[in-house]
Formats: structure tokens, sequence, C-alpha cells
């Protein structure tokens, strides 16, 4: 089933969207303007030159228009300073700030309370979004765990110390594209607890939570299943006899006869970039015999997914079983959610790292650093927005913004807008 996301992409793509045209929306502005004030400024009061919500939207539109580093935040508000005092007016009389300002500020505000602030505009602003195009949340939403390490923050000036990278734990919305939480780990042994923390605080109802092996933990589906919500997980070595166990339970009879009975079984095949890939999905609610069922709150089946590809050219063929658990006794809704758990690598963290140049960022703050990828976040959710009436990459889009601001912005401020967007379905009948 289409997510909501995809279904607004669908929708935008085959209307004909004009919103290039008129003035920009005021109300979105202000949306915006609003959601950069609510984070706290802990700068000493009295000494400041450059108000925050002036430094965080000037950092976020410098974002959208290809900026990476700190250098380039300062190039972009020198070079827009004249349209810019259009736009937000009250920043008229304010010089732009240099490049170590926006990293010294970046490195004393607030994670929690800048991802706060922007996801909570992303998700008003998308289901508003939703609304004016009569898309109804219908089905389960998906929300997915992963960890991500960014590669160029182990550095550490004037010393032989060896600094780790830092890590940053994800939990994304795959349904509506948006990164919901982005928690600094201190490493992989510490992503457990700091996940289960996290879903804690969130409602998880008319969920659904996927994660890998790391974090299938009994721990994190108590918290899940006491949420009200379901989960699909990855199992692994970490769980060796687990693991093994279920691993046995799927021999190749069991299989066969899965696939023959037909309720638990989904196949699918996929050709592309001269590889065919076939995904096969296997499930039981068969699952009484197993000793610690009591231990894991709502787990309902095992599942075994079957990759086997074929590259057209070497002839070369590959064969990969993997195991998983589930709350849920649908094969539909669980082999969705194993597959589109990768959208937090595709959809997500590869977007950070090749179209938002992360992993090139030597920012030694690492709470600068993370700051920055929360504005890289909240970029991305828009442009995937309004990727579709572009029809180009999302990195070309960002030059775009770049070349012709003011036009650019108008377009996504009005698609954030219901009146346009009305006009907009009008014009397309």
């Amino acid at each position: 089933m289409p997510t909501p996301l995809v279904k607004i992409r669908e929708i935008i793509k085959d209307i004909r969207f004009d919103a290039r045209v008129g003035k920009m929306p005021k109300a979105v502005l202000k949306r915006i303007v609003s959601c950069m004030e609510c984070v706290g400024d802990g700068r000493v009061q009295g000494m400041i030159c450059y108000p925050l919500p002036y430094i965080l939207l000037l950092a976020f539109l410098a974002v959208l228009s290809g900026a990476e580093h700190w250098t380039d935040m300062q190039d972009f508000s020198s070079a827009y300073k004249k349209k810019l005092n259009g736009i937000f007016p009250q920043y008229k009389s304010v010089a732009v700030p240099s490049h170590d300002t926006f990293r010294r500020v970046f490195g004393i505000i607030s994670t929690e309370e800048l991802q706060g602030a922007t996801s909570a505009f992303l998700v008003q602003e998308i289901s508003q979004m939703k609304k004016a195009l009569g898309i109804e949340d219908d089905g389960l939403r998906h929300l997915g765990l992963d960890g991500k390490e960014q590669k160029g923050t182990g550095r550490k000036y004037g010393t032989d110390q060896k600094v780790a990278n830092l890590q940053t734990l994800h939990c994304y919305d795959i349904s509506n594209g948006i990164c919901l939480h982005s928690k600094p780990i201190d490493g992989k042994t510490n992503e457990i607890p700091v996940a289960q923390q996290l879903l804690a605080a969130m409602n998880l109802k008319n969920c659904v939570v996927t994660f890998d092996a790391l974090n299938t933990q009994r721990g994190t589906v108590d918290v899940i299943a006491g949420g009200g919500g379901h989960y699909v997980g990855g199992l692994k070595g970490n769980h060796q006899l687990f693991h093994d166990e279920v691993a046995l339970f799927f021999s190749d009879e069991e299989l066969a006869n899965i696939r023959k009975k037909g309720k638990y079984f989904r196949s699918y095949t996929e050709k592309a970039h001269n590889r065919i890939e076939k995904r096969s999905y296997y499930m039981t609610t068969d699952i009484k015999w197993f000793a610690d069922l009591h231990k894991w709150a709502g787990l309902k089946a095992f599942i075994c997914y079957v990759v086997e590809t074929e590259d057209l050219v070497s002839g070369k063929k590959t064969k990969e079983l993997r195991y998983y658990i589930a709350s849920l006794a649908d094969i539909e809704l669980c082999s969705d959610a194993i597959r589109s758990h990768w959208g937090i690598e595709n959809q997500l963290h590869w977007h950070l790292d090749v179209t938002f140049s992360e992993d090139d960022n030597t920012t030694m703050d690492k709470n600068a650093f993370n700051n920055l990828s929360i504005m890289n976040k909240m970029a991305l959710s828009l442009l995937k927005l309004i990727q579709p009436a572009h029809k180009a990459g999302i990195r070309r889009i960002r030059r775009k913004f770049g070349w012709d601001l003011t036009g650019h912005l108008t377009q996504l401020l009005n698609l954030l807008d219901e009146d346009q967007i009305e006009q907009a379905l009008l014009n397309s009948l």
C-alpha cells in the first residue's frame, strides 16, 4: 500500500502546479519563523548581536540552497542580504553573521530543542498538506530505528588522542519522510538504552516499529508493546540460540509447506541494472514451541526472508536467508515493513552522506554538527515534497534554490499553503 508521502508526490506530479506565480504566503513564512523561535537561546543576554531566529533562518535557507559548511552560510547570507531584507524585514538592520558565529551558535543551542521544533513543524505542514489533498491516514504508520556514523567528526587538534566519530540514532517516519528524532550516542554499545528511552517517550499507537538485530531486545519490545505499537525486528547472532532455533524451524521442508499453503508466503521479483533479485517472505504463527515466548511481549510470528540474486553479466548467483520476529501475524504488513525499513538508509542516510556531503564535514564540535545535520534533515523532507514538480534530483533542486532563492522559496511555501494547493487542483481539472 502506498505511503502518505508517496501519495503526496504522485498527486503533486500529476497536477499543473505553478506556484511561482504570486506573492509568498506570509502565513507559511510566519510558521517557519515560529519554528525557529521555539529554540532556546543559551547565549549571554545583553551581549547578543544576532537574534537566534535570524541565524537559524539564514542557516536553513542556506542549506536549502546548497550550503554544506559554515563558510557557505556566511557567503550565502552576504550574497542574498538585500533579497532577505525583503523577505524578512524585521531583520533588515542586522548584519550578516560570520562563519564562526554560525558554528559557535550551533554549538550552543540544544539539539533536542532544535529537533523538536523542526520535526513538529514538518509534522504539522505535512498533515495540512494531506488534508488539502484529501489523503487519509489509513493503515499503520511505519517508524524505523537505525544508527548512523558521521565519518568526518572523529578529530581533535593538539593531541594524538583517538576520538570516535559521532554516532547518531535516528527515528525516521518512513511513511511521511520525516526524521522525528536524532539522538547522539556514545557508540554502538549505548544505542540500545537510548533507543528504549526514545521509544518510551513516543506515542506508538497505530505504529509499526522496525529495527535491526542490535535493537532486538526484550526491553525494546516491552516498550513498544507497552506503548500500544507493533514491531518487526531482525534476528542475528547477538541472540545466537534464539536465531539458531528459528533458523532450524525454517527447514527446506517447512519453507516448501508454507509456500504451498500460500497464506503466509509472498514473493516479488525485480530486474534492474543487469541484475535479477527475488525476495521471498515466509511467515509462521506456529511459535508455541519457543521456550522463551512469554519473555517477548506481543510476539506472534517468525519470518524467514530469502533474497536470491543473479548477475546477468557474470552469471553469479547468491542466496541469503534472514530471520525476523514480529508482533503482527499479517504477511503483507510484515513484508512491506521489512522491505521499507531500508528507506531509512536510502531515503535518509544516503542523502545525508551524498546529497548533503555530511561525511566530508570535519566539524569537531559534535553538538554543532548534530544541529547542522538536523537542518539538513528538515531541508531534505521539504525538498522531497517539492521534487515531483521539478522532476530532478535533490542536489539539483538545491542548486536551483541557490540560483533563484525567491522564486523557488515561493514555490515551496505555496506548496505548503492549503489555498494554493486547492487552486492548483482546480487548475488541473
